[in-house]
């Protein structure tokens, strides 16, 4: 289902739209009179009830829809499968919805959601959620940034992260029971997915009541229901709830809303009334850039060296922690027991695979060479 800012549709988006909705069936001027006779009534424009993106149905008739085929092939012997049962269905019915239907029983603390993020997290997304390494930044932004446009002299890009984009907080706990950690999803309890949601509503300033989230606050399936999220009515239409469908119809039958205005047509279409870019930024720094090197250390104390900085990029997803059931750089015991095969072995199981690690942890574009030296630099960081 679509969601769209209110405050960020754009001409690209209304041509998206109305393109879809084109393809729906919505002719124009150049449709065939013939395929509109067998609308029966409709009208090419006109939206129908079981369209909930405002395009038309037209009916079947005689192996076709209108001007578009459709299979008519004999389907015996086909296996369809069988009716769920009652456990199966259970086993995906697991929504967590803004209402708290779903919600698990279970409390956590920020403090104890900040020690698992540090542990289970951090290495993705950065200290306090700020962002790293190509994983989405959680924590920071502004709701006011959403309308930014890239080409808007001395304003920050949009920055979409839980404090200023997301609109619902059942959103957040459903996603971190159902996808996280990336190592090992639904591995979190009841209690820990309080404690994680928790800790990132405290990095992202969340109050509850009024309440600010310090590092004794408790979150439970009670207090969850109070939060919330600054961004909670920036989304149209309000698909929550019963009236969700009907909203959505409702949205996309009005063509305003994305920008169609008039007549549609398939040629010299928008000719007046263009919905313009309002806010637009024209010079961000740092500049936008598709390079994703990290800046450029300064030389001298805490430089990295080429070894870590290999390690950081190819290394650190599985040997940061032991989550992955890899030795995690700075357990010098889970090291000592590897160190005991002798360095040639590790160097060569680095190289070739060992176990469930692919040859050179996935990363084929290094040489044995600079494997060896990312090796001796998780050896000497756990002496």
């Amino acid at each position: 289902m679509f969601k769209l800012n209110k405050k960020l549709i754009t001409t690209s988006v209304a041509l998206t739209l109305a393109s879809a909705l084109f393809m729906t069936g919505c002719g124009g001027a150049d449709t065939d009179t013939s395929t509109k006779s067998e609308v029966k009534g409709s009208g090419p424009y006109n939206a129908t009830r079981n369209a909930i993106d405002g395009g038309v149905t037209y009916p079947r008739e005689n192996g076709v829809e209108t001007a578009y085929l459709y299979n008519t092939q004999d389907m015996k012997g086909v296996n369809y499968g069988r009716v769920p049962t009652a456990n199966e269905l259970k086993a995906w019915d697991t929504d967590i919805m803004p209402d708290g239907t779903g919600m698990p029983i279970g409390k956590g603390t920020v403090e104890e959601g900040d020690e698992l993020y540090e542990a289970q997290c951090a290495s993705c997304h950065g200290e306090f959620g700020a962002g790293g390494k190509g994983y989405p930044t959680l924590a920071g932004g502004s709701v006011e940034s959403l309308t930014n446009q890239r080409t808007c002299p001395g304003m920050d890009a949009p920055k979409r992260t839980i404090g200023s984009y997301w609109p619902q907080v059942s959103t957040l706990i459903w996603y971190i029971r159902d996808a996280m950690p990336y190592a090992h999803p639904k591995s979190f309890t009841n209690d820990e997915l309080y404690a994680m949601t928790a800790y990132l509503l405290s990095a992202n300033e969340i109050t509850i009541d009024g309440q600010e989230l310090d590092d004794e606050f408790e979150l439970n399936q009670d207090n969850i229901m109070k939060v919330q999220l600054p961004n909670h009515d920036g989304f149209v239409p309000n698909i929550d709830g019963p009236d969700g469908i009907e909203n959505v119809r409702a949205f996309f039958a009005d063509r305003k809303n994305y920008g169609a205005v008039g007549v549609r047509c398939m040629k010299d279409c928008q000719k007046e009334d263009v919905m313009r870019i309002g806010m637009e930024i024209t010079n961000v720094v740092p500049a936008y850039s598709t390079v994703r090197d990290l800046p450029p250390e300064v030389e001298g104390a805490g430089a990295k060296s080429a070894a870590e900085k290999m390690y950081d990029a190819s290394c650190s997803l599985c040997h940061k922690t032991d989550a992955m059931g890899a030795p995690a750089v700075g357990d010098h015991d889970a090291w000592a027991t590897v160190i005991e095969q002798g360095m040639d072995t590790v160097n060569k199981h680095a190289i070739e695979g060992f176990g469930g690690m692919p040859p050179k942890g996935g990363a084929m574009d290094l040489t044995d060479e600079q494997v060896i030296d990312i090796v001796k630099f998780m050896v000497e960081s756990s002496k």
